[in-house]
């Protein structure tokens, strides 16, 4: 067989002095679309496949799989089966979404295809980071397919650092950035942002995503012409067009059924029951109608015509009256309440409720041993705050499955990004820290009460966070040229909207930002707009957050872990430690404690209480004590000499015991007085650098009333000297000299 088979379509194009190379046809040829990206040494392949459906769904099933296979980096799965199955990890979860989401909007309503897009990152370099290479990947590989699709779009990354806008920063160069910002763009406009800041302002942010959506236009291109190479035609589509007289009646039945009045009831569940009991009596009439009656093809159009009227009136009220669902102004930010502390034996905790959104935010820290450590491309990640967001199906009186979907993963994912930059340093405060957010009640903008909820609860806790971080979420209404942005938007406000625009951050800048349109794209001028608009609402949230808790608590919870650091000779590392973990296991058995061992001789000791804690300290201690001179010991013969014997007076620590010291009166033989193995009462009474000598002479003197002094027991002139004792044995643990190794109990 000859490489003749291989003939693929390749496009390249140079952003930031690097090569992108698109590639089609060579594998996956199968497929209706598929697309090869490389970049340095990152290699993404992008699959696209879809099946007709007879029926609509009622929504439109597109999946997307995002899938690291480990042999990308040259790792084996560090699984017990040493393969990638299971569930996705978080990273493949969060980067399927940012896949998703700019490229959902760009199907055409109601296409009736079943569509997958799979991305396989093949190789990985640990510099060019394959999430974004998938997400131009997939509009390529879609740009090609036969499906119809409003693209393309350009998944890019933007960085700041030095005051310097960076494009697709390496790893390394994003541990210097001030921003991280991953957005999607076409060639007009921004379609998707998500990102996190160190208390950046909001106009920088701005100034950044415009610089990097003008830097991608390449990319653009590349995929232009790599559909004008390879491209496939695209299958017919004609968009569905209602009746006109169906659309007629069913707009008057509304009006009839008081649909109007349904829509401005501020209460959620109040108006859920009243939009019901519309479509409920506006069906029982077109049943009823002869005209309509025989024709179920019609009927099941009626619950998309009631949507769109709904749609259509709150739209036009805040068009021409300026106000929403609930009456509030375009600005106003629904009332708050907080109640912090109240769970009692949590280590921290805080209700945070923001009109009918509710959400109960509970911290808990633990030690070095609770860190999460998950296998990646890059090696294993450790991770010392967690947030988890839930969202269970009472929150909006609903019976559903409980499993941890993508949803709940994203939103945790965005409240973590925006609380990561206010927490202490590890060196600083050495805890795990887990933040959960459970979703008690929800109309709109849960995921950002997870963020207010969590600061609070984290300083409920006595976290020592540099400042409160509180999050608001912006909608837009965009008729025409004109367009309105929504502060705090409700969840119909949501839907029905062309936006939804999560801000975070403290009164100095941003942290945290997630952006999702559902129109062609967003404007500079719209995205100021909003960003000026979020920093006034974020504004008055931390002004009602600071009325309950203007601060973290100056102590950390009673029921919160004790921390202490303490530091050992290297050398007795092993001897803690003990053969097996012996010793260590004893020390935490015996006290709860978890220890962590650093081989520099640190040693971080976390218990569940001060008693515990200190008993830990005292037991670690034990094993590096140091003799000191005119003080008793209690030690065990370890050894026999000619001219005494060798005593270990503490662990790992031995002194000499010379024959004219074991005796008031002279000893012919050593082992006329002592034994292998028995213990003996001896004072320390020379120290000469890791020589030790000591004597029972001078205890038994002491015990007949004879006080000790250095000149009793001088040095004889000959012989002693012989194979004195010697303080700390050994080299030291094995393998000491490995930097940063650690070893956890």
């Amino acid at each position: 067989m000859t490489n003749d088979i291989f003939n693929p379509v390749r496009v390249t194009a140079s952003l930031a002095g690097k090569d992108y190379i698109f590639e089609t046809g060579r594998i996956a040829n199968q497929a209706d679309g598929a697309v090869w990206l490389q970049c340095g040494g990152t290699v993404v392949l992008v699959t696209v496949c879809s099946q007709t459906l007879e029926v609509s769904k009622g929504f439109f099933p597109l999946t997307v799989e995002y899938s690291e296979r480990m042999y990308a980096a040259g790792r084996i799965p560090g699984n017990f089966f040493r393969r990638e199955i299971g569930r996705p990890s978080e990273r493949e979860t969060l980067v399927s979404r940012l896949i998703d989401r700019p490229i959902r909007p760009l199907f055409p309503k109601g296409l009736l295809q079943d569509v997958q897009v799979l991305a396989t990152v093949l190789s990985a370099d640990q510099e060019n980071d394959p999430d974004i290479l998938a997400m131009t990947a997939a509009s390529a590989a879609l740009h090609l397919s036969t499906l119809p699709f409003d693209g393309p779009v350009v998944g890019a990354r933007v960085g700041r650092i030095d005051g310097q806008f960076v494009l697709n920063p390496t790893a390394e160069e994003r541990t210097k950035s001030d921003i991280d910002l991953v957005f999607a763009a076409s060639a007009t406009a921004l379609t998707m942002v998500e990102g996190e800041a160190r208390f950046v302002p909001e106009d920088i942010l701005i100034d950044a995503l415009e610089w990097g959506r003008l830097e991608v236009q390449p990319l653009i291109k590349a995929q232009e012409e790599l559909r004008g190479l390879a491209g496939k035609a695209k299958m017919p589509f004609t968009p569905h067009e209602d009746d006109p007289a169906l659309v007629a009646r069913v707009a008057e039945l509304c009006t009839r059924a008081g649909l109007e009045q349904a829509m401005v009831i501020p209460e959620k569940l109040e108006r859920k029951n009243a939009r019901k009991a519309v479509k409920d009596a506006v069906m029982a009439e077109l049943t009823a109608d002869p005209a309509w009656a025989e024709k179920p093809e019609a009927l099941a159009e009626v619950g998309d015509l009631i949507a769109a009227n709904e749609k259509a009136f709150v739209r036009q009220r805040i068009v021409k009256e300026g106000l929403r669902i609930d009456g509030r102004d375009t600005k106003t930010v629904r009332p708050i309440q907080i109640q912090a502390g109240v769970l009692p034996r949590t280590h921290g905790s805080a209700i945070f409720r923001r009109g009918e959104t509710k959400g109960l935010a509970v911290t808990t820290l633990g030690s070095s041993t609770d860190e999460l450590r998950t296998d990646g491309l890059g090696g294993d990640i450790i991770k010392t705050f967690m947030l988890h967001y839930n969202f269970p199906p009472f929150s909006v009186g609903e019976v559903k499955p409980v499993r941890l979907s993508r949803r709940e993963v994203g939103h945790g994912a965005l409240a973590e990004k925006s609380l990561r930059p206010v927490l202490p340093s590890p060196d600083a405060f050495p805890f795990t820290i887990r933040v959960v957010s459970e979703t008690m009640e929800s109309n709109g903008s849960s995921s950002m009460a997870a963020v207010c909820g969590g600061c609070l609860a984290l300083m409920d806790a006595g976290v020592p966070i540099s400042a409160p971080v509180a999050g608001v979420a912006m909608g837009l209404i965009k008729e025409g040229d004109q367009f309105i942005i929504l502060t705090d938007i409700l969840g119909d406000e949501d839907a029905m909207g062309d936006m939804d625009f999560k801000v975070a951050g403290t009164a100095e800048g941003v942290t945290g930002i997630q952006m999702d349109i559902k129109v062609e794209g967003l404007s500079t001028d719209i995205m100021r707009a909003a960003m000026r608009q979020a920093h006034e609402g974020r504004m008055h949230i931390l002004g009602e957050m600071a009325r309950v808790l203007p601060g973290p608590r100056k102590e950390l919870s009673p029921y919160a872990p004790q921390h202490k650091e303490i530091y050992v000779n290297p050398d007795i590392i092993r001897l803690i430690i003990g053969p097996g973990g012996k010793n260590i296991k004893a020390i935490t058995s015996a006290t709860g404690a978890a220890i962590d061992i650093d081989d520099s001789g640190k040693i971080s000791i976390f218990a569940p209480s001060s008693d515990s804690l200190e008993r830990a300290c005292e037991m670690i201690s034990y094993y590096d004590q140091h003799a000191e001179v005119g003080k008793n010991y209690v030690g065990k013969v370890k050894k026999l000499l000619e001219i005494g014997c060798i005593v270990e007076i503490l662990p790992n620590v031995e002194a000499l015991v010379h024959i004219s010291q074991l005796d008031t009166s002279r000893v012919p033989q050593v082992a006329d007085v002592v034994s292998l193995g028995e213990e003996m009462k001896v004072k320390v009474i020379e120290i000469n650098g890791d020589r030790i000598r000591a004597s029972r002479k001078a205890v038994i003197l002491e015990e007949q009333g004879h006080p000790w002094s250095p000149e009793d027991t001088a040095r004889p002139a000959r012989g002693e000297g012989r194979g004195e004792g010697r303080g700390p044995r050994g080299g030291g643990r094995p393998g000491s000299g490995r930097g940063g190794h650690r070893e956890r109990h």
